[in-house]
């Protein structure tokens, strides 16, 4: 939420050389001393948990998304000039249940090396209006301060059929960024729940690079039948696998709402509010990006395009456990899908 202070800044403790070792000691630096993060995950020596290694994938894709989404690091900016860290609480990830060529369809595309890490589904939420169906992924471990995970999956056999046709075009060559190496890397987590540090920093390499676009640029025409059929999945067509967004836990997200609007920031209209009243969202709306497509002609062009945003949560307490409320809603999520849709 904003809170007080409690980073990860030494670099000699095991997750901040991991993470260093990833992605660099710049980048690193800057995700361990914005998020708040559970002392447990610190470590010392060379035996790394594959809770670290979630915790170090979570904090790589956060930095990742600060380089492409402006106005996120617009917030964040904020946040660290105010001497406070914030609660990351999932990110959010967006796949294709059609032909994806040597890539898993749907969800595993993620859920097959999310397991090893020690992510489990915990909660299915359809999205008919979507044509799409959620899963939470939560870490087992430390389920309430290690991020979770949301990963929609788009039903492109509920798509009209030139739109079937655009996504097969598309996607259906797709590559998996994942080769016997990494799979024998993550296979010692799923197996011990323990790595080495090098053969956990194979680990970590591995599944940052599921987290880019796995097919080629799409065909402008191919973009154009899909985008007026499904928002989402023309989102896919030019992001592909990225980081769709990454989502602060905050103490009042209708308040920080209005003063972020006060602020300037463009945000969404209205905060979702779940069924059971206990988890409020919303989100700054999606940054365009300039993104290559391929005319008829094999040329190429450029257009501008809806990437990936920012998003705040509130969550209360579940009176029936006493805990924090760590479910989603069909609702909310198909309200906040809406802010990566061209106009």
């Amino acid at each position: 939420m904003p809170s007080s202070p409690q980073t990860l800044a030494n670099p000699d403790q095991t997750l901040p050389r991991l993470l260093a070792a990833a992605i660099g000691e710049s980048k690193a630096h800057l995700a361990l001393t914005t998020l708040t993060i559970d002392p447990a995950l610190a470590g010392t020596g060379d035996t790394v948990s594959r809770a670290q290694v979630a915790m170090a994938l979570n904090a790589a894709l956060f930095a990742d998304l600060l380089d492409r989404v402006p106005t996120a690091q617009r917030y964040i900016d904020a946040v660290r000039g105010a001497g406070e860290t914030i609660v990351f609480d999932h990110g959010a990830l967006r796949t294709i249940d059609g032909e994806t060529g040597d890539l898993p369809r749907g969800h595993m595309a993620f859920g097959r090396f999310l397991a090893p890490l020690g992510y489990e589904v915990v909660g299915l939420y359809p999205l008919p209006k979507l044509k799409m169906t959620g899963r939470a992924y939560a870490q087992r471990d430390l389920p309430e301060t290690i991020p979770q995970f949301f990963v929609s999956e788009l039903h492109v056999d509920q798509l009209a059929e030139a739109a079937q046709g655009a996504c097969t075009n598309i996607f259906g060559a797709s590559s998996d960024p994942l080769g016997e190496t990494e799979w024998a890397a993550l296979d010692t987590l799923a197996s011990d729940g323990t790595a080495d540090f090098a053969t956990a920093l194979t680990a970590l390499k591995g599944v940052i690079a599921c987290f880019e676009r796995q097919h080629q640029p799409p065909a402008l025409a191919d973009y154009e039948v899909l985008l007026p059929e499904t928002g989402e999945g023309a989102w896919i067509a030019t992001e592909g696998n990225a980081f769709n967004h990454a989502t602060t836990r905050t103490a009042d997200v209708m308040a920080l709402s209005d003063r972020l609007k006060a602020e300037g920031y463009p945000m969404k209209a209205a905060v979702e509010v779940s069924k059971n009243g206990r988890v409020r969202q919303t989100a700054i709306i999606a940054d365009k990006v300039a993104r290559p497509f391929l005319e008829a002609d094999g040329s190429a062009v450029e257009l501008d395009v809806p990437g990936s945003f920012y998003e705040f949560i509130t969550r209360d307490i579940d009176p029936e456990t006493g805990k924090l409320d760590l479910t989603f809603d069909s609702g909310n999520a198909t309200g906040i899908f809406a802010v990566t849709r061209s106009a």
